[in-house]
Protein backbone atom coordinates (compact mmCIF):
# COMPACT_ATOMS: atom_id res chain seq x y z
CA UNK A 1 0.00 0.00 0.00
CA UNK A 2 0.81 3.71 -0.64
CA UNK A 3 2.78 5.70 2.17
CA UNK A 4 3.56 9.14 2.65
CA UNK A 5 6.57 11.17 3.45
CA UNK A 6 7.82 14.76 4.01
CA UNK A 7 10.95 14.55 2.13
CA UNK A 8 12.52 11.84 0.09
CA UNK A 9 14.07 8.37 1.55
CA UNK A 10 17.77 7.18 0.42
CA UNK A 11 16.27 4.80 -1.29
CA UNK A 12 13.78 6.62 -2.94
CA UNK A 13 16.56 8.95 -4.36
CA UNK A 14 19.09 5.57 -5.41
CA UNK A 15 15.60 4.73 -7.68
CA UNK A 16 15.01 7.91 -8.85
CA UNK A 17 18.60 7.83 -9.85
CA UNK A 18 18.10 4.66 -11.74
CA UNK A 19 14.98 5.98 -13.78
CA UNK A 20 15.37 6.47 -17.20
CA UNK A 21 12.06 8.93 -17.90
CA UNK A 22 10.18 10.51 -15.06
CA UNK A 23 6.54 12.71 -15.91
CA UNK A 24 6.00 16.30 -14.94
CA UNK A 25 2.48 17.79 -14.16
CA UNK A 26 1.37 21.50 -14.07
CA UNK A 27 -1.50 23.62 -14.59
CA UNK A 28 -2.60 26.83 -14.68
CA UNK A 29 -5.14 28.46 -12.06
CA UNK A 30 -7.08 28.52 -15.33
CA UNK A 31 -6.85 26.37 -18.37
CA UNK A 32 -5.76 22.92 -19.50
CA UNK A 33 -3.88 20.75 -16.87
CA UNK A 34 -0.31 19.62 -18.90
CA UNK A 35 1.31 16.25 -18.72
CA UNK A 36 4.68 15.62 -19.76
CA UNK A 37 7.05 12.82 -20.62
CA UNK A 38 10.95 13.68 -19.69
CA UNK A 39 14.28 12.12 -20.05
CA UNK A 40 17.72 12.66 -21.26
CA UNK A 41 19.45 11.86 -18.07
CA UNK A 42 17.61 15.71 -17.24
CA UNK A 43 17.18 14.51 -12.71
CA UNK A 44 19.35 15.70 -10.29
CA UNK A 45 18.73 15.31 -6.60
CA UNK A 46 19.95 17.95 -4.59
CA UNK A 47 18.64 17.40 -1.47
CA UNK A 48 15.71 15.48 0.50
CA UNK A 49 13.67 18.06 -0.58
CA UNK A 50 15.33 19.64 -3.38
CA UNK A 51 15.16 18.62 -7.16
CA UNK A 52 16.38 20.21 -10.52
CA UNK A 53 15.68 18.96 -14.66
CA UNK A 54 17.24 20.46 -17.40
CA UNK A 55 14.59 21.19 -19.65
CA UNK A 56 15.36 20.97 -23.16
CA UNK A 57 13.87 23.19 -26.23
CA UNK A 58 10.48 21.14 -27.11
CA UNK A 59 7.33 21.84 -29.35
CA UNK A 60 5.41 23.79 -26.55
CA UNK A 61 6.88 25.10 -23.36
CA UNK A 62 3.52 24.74 -20.62
CA UNK A 63 5.43 23.74 -17.62
CA UNK A 64 6.87 26.99 -17.67
CA UNK A 65 3.84 29.38 -18.32
CA UNK A 66 2.11 27.21 -15.64
CA UNK A 67 4.56 28.08 -13.03
CA UNK A 68 4.54 31.71 -13.72
CA UNK A 69 0.32 31.65 -12.51
CA UNK A 70 0.29 28.67 -10.35
CA UNK A 71 3.99 27.50 -8.45
CA UNK A 72 2.26 23.81 -7.80
CA UNK A 73 3.96 20.41 -9.59
CA UNK A 74 3.93 16.90 -9.38
CA UNK A 75 6.38 14.37 -10.88
CA UNK A 76 5.90 10.91 -11.00
CA UNK A 77 8.38 8.37 -11.10
CA UNK A 78 6.98 4.46 -12.23
CA UNK A 79 9.24 1.38 -12.51
CA UNK A 80 8.86 -0.60 -15.62
CA UNK A 81 11.18 -3.84 -14.48
CA UNK A 82 12.27 -5.01 -11.55
CA UNK A 83 9.74 -4.12 -8.25
CA UNK A 84 6.97 -2.23 -8.91
CA UNK A 85 6.75 1.14 -7.53
CA UNK A 86 4.58 4.54 -8.43
CA UNK A 87 6.54 8.07 -6.27
CA UNK A 88 4.91 10.83 -6.66
CA UNK A 89 6.78 14.33 -5.77
CA UNK A 90 4.78 16.99 -4.67
CA UNK A 91 5.69 21.05 -4.07
CA UNK A 92 6.34 24.11 -5.74
CA UNK A 93 8.67 25.35 -8.48
CA UNK A 94 10.28 27.99 -10.06
CA UNK A 95 11.91 28.52 -13.62
CA UNK A 96 15.44 28.98 -13.89
CA UNK A 97 16.54 30.67 -17.35
CA UNK A 98 20.20 31.03 -18.88
CA UNK A 99 20.01 34.82 -18.42
CA UNK A 100 19.43 34.29 -14.17
CA UNK A 101 22.32 34.51 -11.57
CA UNK A 102 22.15 30.33 -10.82
CA UNK A 103 21.82 29.01 -13.87
CA UNK A 104 25.25 28.51 -14.24
CA UNK A 105 26.18 26.82 -10.64
CA UNK A 106 22.85 24.38 -11.72
CA UNK A 107 23.64 24.38 -15.07
CA UNK A 108 27.34 22.44 -14.47
CA UNK A 109 25.27 19.33 -12.91
CA UNK A 110 24.29 18.28 -16.40
CA UNK A 111 26.85 16.26 -18.40
CA UNK A 112 25.07 18.01 -21.45
CA UNK A 113 23.34 21.10 -21.52
CA UNK A 114 23.10 21.84 -25.40
CA UNK A 115 19.40 23.20 -26.32
CA UNK A 116 18.38 23.86 -22.65
CA UNK A 117 16.14 26.67 -22.32
CA UNK A 118 15.59 26.36 -18.18
CA UNK A 119 16.20 24.93 -15.22
CA UNK A 120 13.20 23.69 -12.87
CA UNK A 121 14.00 24.03 -9.66
CA UNK A 122 11.62 22.13 -7.30
CA UNK A 123 10.87 22.28 -3.60
CA UNK A 124 9.98 19.05 -2.27
CA UNK A 125 6.56 19.48 -0.01
CA UNK A 126 5.55 16.08 0.16
CA UNK A 127 6.44 12.45 -1.26
CA UNK A 128 4.44 9.76 -2.60
CA UNK A 129 4.70 6.06 -3.28
CA UNK A 130 2.36 3.67 -4.55
CA UNK A 131 2.77 0.41 -5.45
CA UNK A 132 2.35 -0.14 -9.00
CA UNK A 133 1.63 -3.60 -9.12
CA UNK A 134 -0.79 -3.05 -12.27
CA UNK A 135 2.27 -1.36 -14.40
CA UNK A 136 3.46 -3.58 -17.16
CA UNK A 137 7.30 -4.40 -17.80
CA UNK A 138 8.99 -2.09 -20.54
CA UNK A 139 12.53 -2.87 -21.24
CA UNK A 140 15.04 0.16 -21.71
CA UNK A 141 16.28 0.15 -25.40
CA UNK A 142 18.40 3.35 -25.25
CA UNK A 143 17.68 7.02 -25.67
CA UNK A 144 17.08 9.19 -28.90
CA UNK A 145 19.70 10.94 -30.19
CA UNK A 146 17.07 12.94 -32.45
CA UNK A 147 16.11 16.08 -30.45
CA UNK A 148 20.45 16.34 -29.89
CA UNK A 149 21.14 16.02 -33.76
CA UNK A 150 17.95 18.75 -34.00
CA UNK A 151 19.51 21.09 -31.64
CA UNK A 152 23.12 20.28 -33.25
CA UNK A 153 21.42 21.12 -36.76
CA UNK A 154 19.94 24.62 -35.90
CA UNK A 155 22.67 26.23 -33.81
CA UNK A 156 22.41 28.58 -31.23
CA UNK A 157 20.88 31.55 -33.67
CA UNK A 158 18.13 28.81 -35.27
CA UNK A 159 17.14 27.70 -31.37
CA UNK A 160 16.63 31.10 -30.38
CA UNK A 161 14.20 31.72 -33.42
CA UNK A 162 12.73 28.97 -32.94
CA UNK A 163 12.10 29.97 -29.13
CA UNK A 164 10.35 33.22 -30.56
CA UNK A 165 8.43 31.29 -32.98
CA UNK A 166 7.25 27.91 -30.70
CA UNK A 167 8.00 29.23 -26.75
CA UNK A 168 6.66 31.92 -25.60
CA UNK A 169 3.53 31.47 -25.21
CA UNK A 170 1.97 28.16 -23.90
CA UNK A 171 -1.30 26.50 -25.87
CA UNK A 172 -3.55 28.71 -23.55
CA UNK A 173 -1.28 32.06 -24.83
CA UNK A 174 0.01 32.41 -21.52
CA UNK A 175 3.47 34.13 -21.15
CA UNK A 176 6.13 31.81 -20.85
CA UNK A 177 8.95 34.30 -19.94
CA UNK A 178 11.47 32.59 -21.82
CA UNK A 179 12.76 36.18 -23.92
CA UNK A 180 12.93 38.45 -21.29
CA UNK A 181 15.75 40.26 -21.25
CA UNK A 182 17.69 37.56 -23.05
CA UNK A 183 20.00 38.56 -26.15
CA UNK A 184 21.40 35.89 -28.58
CA UNK A 185 22.64 35.90 -32.09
Amino acid sequence: MGKIWQCLQDNQMEFIQNQKIFFVATSPKTGRINLSPKGMDSFRVLKKNKIVWLNYTGSGNETAAHLLDDPRITIMFCSFDKKPLILRLYGIAKTVHPRDSAWLSLVSLFNDAEGARQIFEMEVELVKSSCGESIPFYDYAGEREDLKNWIRQKGETGIYNYWMEKNTLSMDDQPTGILEEMQYG
